[in-house]
């Protein structure tokens, strides 16, 4: 965890610049956050802590943080609708039901490395 110092903004932005096919099979250019909830929130938990959250939607689980009793859902964008919340508890492993190593690892090492140039 890398404390309170790291703005969740800038995570925001790095997290934009790393999705990619290579963390989620449902990417295009023209929705980046499509498909990169559960990666997202497992890769914000490791750098900002909080807990993992998640909402049943048409599509199935929706997976987002809460960090100092504050919800962020980095990946909203993906969705034309406005989420109705249900902040159902959820853990690691259910988010990682969503990914997999491969596309963890990936988003996990490309918001370091831009976290750390």
């Amino acid at each position: 965890m890398l404390g309170d110092h790291l703005q969740i903004e800038h995570v925001h932005q790095l997290l934009k610049k790393s999705w990619s096919s290579e963390s989620s099979t449902k990417w295009s250019q023209d929705n980046p956050a499509r498909g990169q909830c559960g990666v997202t929130a497992l890769v914000v938990q490791d750098l900002l802590g909080g807990e993992i959250k998640k909402t049943l939607l048409l599509d199935g689980w929706h997976f987002y943080n809460i960090i100092d009793g504050k919800r962020y859902d980095f990946t909203a964008s993906q969705f034309n609708n406005e989420i109705e919340y249900s902040d159902i508890h959820s853990d690691r492993d259910e988010a990682f039901s969503d990914t997999n190593e491969k596309q963890y690892n990936y988003l996990k090492l490309s918001v370091y490395r831009y976290l750390y140039k």
